[in-house]
């Protein structure tokens, strides 16, 4: 069996979750808590040398990192649905709607840690605002065209969801005033995907 070290609280261990549920593989791989706090924790630097989780243990020695890998991975073990499309102009579209999608999740985690490992009289608030303007520039030009899907989401929509309930659960939902369009999608792609529920983190 698979092991996976994710904390129940990650925003891309999440990701991996809601694809280990649409792909019906959990009872593939084992989930194990692991913190990264302090930093010295051996199972987590053992597997993954930076330190960061998820990691996946495929067969009890070969780790794959980070999240858009293992997911990727993931997807390659079960026909359906398809996550990430394998060829061609979709393929990229995929691609790069993760990629945005990561990077609200980078720039949304750097705000929590600045406060949560810095203290206040250390704060740079150029530094803070930076990572709100990416933020906020993602999230205005996703406003304006929310990603649609065929038959079933793709990794590139989970990873958008699962950035958006970061946003929800680590940055009190301010996200959603200005972004009508965006809730909406969010609420559509939560029936489309149960997993988004099942995996909701609880503080």
């Amino acid at each position: 069996m698979m092991k996976l070290l994710s904390s129940p609280l990650s925003p891309y261990g999440r990701k991996v979750k809601m694809t280990l549920l649409i792909k019906g593989l959990t009872d593939k791989v084992e989930i194990v808590a692991a913190d990264t706090n302090p930093g010295d924790n051996v199972e987590i630097n053992s597997t993954n040398p930076l330190g960061k989780i998820p990691a996946l243990i495929v067969d009890g020695k070969t780790a794959i990192f980070d999240s858009h890998v293992i997911c990727e991975y993931l997807d390659s073990l079960a026909p359906s649905p398809v996550l990430f499309p394998k060829s061609g102009p979709e393929r990229w579209k995929t691609l790069v709607l993760g990629s945005l999608a990561d990077g609200i999740l980078d720039a949304a985690l750097l705000l929590v840690y600045e406060k949560r490992f810095r203290p206040e009289d250390k704060w740079h608030a150029p530094w803070q605002q930076r990572q709100q303007a990416k933020i906020g520039r993602a999230l205005d030009q996703l406003e304006k065209n929310p990603p649609a899907w065929g038959q079933s989401p793709d990794y590139g929509h989970l990873t958008l969801a699962a950035a958006l309930g970061y946003l929800d659960f680590r940055h009190e939902g301010k996200w959603r005033a200005g972004h009508p369009k965006l809730v909406a999608w969010l609420d559509q792609f939560a029936k489309a995907a149960p997993a988004f529920e099942v995996t909701r983190p609880k503080a």
